[in-house]
């Protein structure tokens, strides 16, 4: 399989001013067909800076591709860093010229001897016609590696990467393999622990098993590399079997699942009405949670008590779930209650205040859905797939 690295150029993101979006496109793009990506960097509108880096990136990489730098500006240069980086100069294209005239006369957009500059392509490079925008992208070969240089505007680079490149690529490289991905999602468990539990899947080469933390809930991505998609298929979903088996009903979803979507499927159909009381939390918390089958209901924290020590005999399942940040920790207080079945729970988390309430919004979730399954919906098991 060929390897690649990206580059993303553009001082704006140093400096927090936009998200880069198209790293992670291109990324899942490169995944789907095959290809190893080694390496992604940010870098800011230098000229040198990304000569050097593009250098660096050709010596280590099959691809390299950049996004960003292509407009007409002085704070543009990604057209000169690719032709000083290839050991080549920059060569004036009047077709292409013409095309970027014929763009701004649609729009009914002046021009100006700025744009001339977006018609200059390194010599010997494959130039990329670009007909949603203004800024034409080129694909230089270069020692055996190729570097290919697309606009920064998200929605011009899908574009081009689609129509142009990955063809080009298809051409060149052996692409015929593929490279998939599963996550699987798990609350309330510690990465640490969860480590305890996999370490010896952490080891394997292919497929392979790493872990991503969040505020109250770890990810684990299986990742495989095959010849045919269904083979990717095969392997990710042994390894997952193996993964379930250890770690059970603590498993919540895959992928793109949420807490909030999996409660909604355990209850939309259920016998009874949910409730959850909410004490202590933002507005903007628990989004996605209320639905056909469970109603959610916030309340000052100095009345939860009353909820918490209802006075008549319930006959739906009850969940209040209190938040009480301190300047040094946060506190939860759970309380499940249902005819003949209580359960309470009571964590402290002592991580960044800024990720103190995530934390316990996605811990609350977790008690709720265990509840559910284990005592309101004992009948119901994870989706496996």
């Amino acid at each position: 399989m060929p390897t690649a690295e990206l580059i993303a150029i553009g001082t704006e993101l140093l400096l927090g001013e936009i998200v880069d979006t198209n790293t992670k496109y291109l990324a899942r793009q490169l995944r789907d067909y095959g290809v190893d990506l080694y390496r992604s960097t940010t870098v800011g509108d230098n000229l040198q800076r990304i000569t050097s880096l593009m250098q660096e990136a050709l010596n280590r990489a099959d691809i390299v591709i950049t996004t960003g730098g292509l407009g007409p500006t002085v704070d543009d240069p990604t057209r000169e860093a690719a032709a000083q980086a290839c050991n080549t100069h920059n060569e004036f294209h009047p077709e292409l010229w013409e095309q970027i005239r014929q763009r701004f006369l649609k729009r009914a957009m002046n021009i100006s001897d700025n744009n001339r500059k977006q018609a200059m392509i390194p010599a010997g490079a494959v130039v990329i016609e670009n007909p949603v925008g203004t800024a034409p992208s080129f694909i230089m070969p270069h020692n055996g590696s190729v570097l290919v240089c697309l606009p920064g505007v998200p929605r011009e680079m899908e574009y081009l990467m689609q129509a142009s490149v990955i063809p080009w690529l298809k051409d060149h490289y052996a692409m015929s393999g593929i490279i998939k991905a599963k996550v699987l999602h798990i609350a309330a468990v510690s990465e640490s622990k969860i480590d305890e539990m996999i370490a010896d899947l952490e080891e394997m080469t292919n497929p392979t098993v790493g872990l991503l933390a969040h505020p109250g809930i770890v990810d684990i991505r299986i990742t495989a590399k095959a010849a045919s998609e269904d083979t990717a298929n095969t392997m990710i979903s042994d390894l997952e079997t193996i993964i379930r088996q250890r770690l059970g009903t603590d498993i919540y979803g895959v992928d793109d699942e949420t807490l909030p979507q999996v409660i909604q499927k355990l209850t939309e159909n259920g016998p009874y009405p949910i409730k959850v009381i909410l004490g202590g939390f933002s507005a903007d918390t628990f989004k996605g949670l209320e639905g056909k089958n469970l109603l959610v209901e916030r309340v000052e924290p100095q009345n939860f008590t009353q909820f918490r020590n209802p006075a008549v005999r319930l006959t739906s399942p009850l969940f209040t779930c209190l938040y009480t940040p301190t300047p040094e920790l946060s506190r939860i207080e759970l309380n499940f209650s249902y005819p003949d079945l209580t359960d309470t729970m009571t964590r402290e988390y002592m991580g960044a205040p800024g990720l103190r309430e995530e934390w316990a919004v996605n811990f609350c979730l977790s008690f709720i859905r265990h509840q559910l399954i284990s005592k309101v919906y004992p009948e119901e098991k994870n989706d496996p797939s």
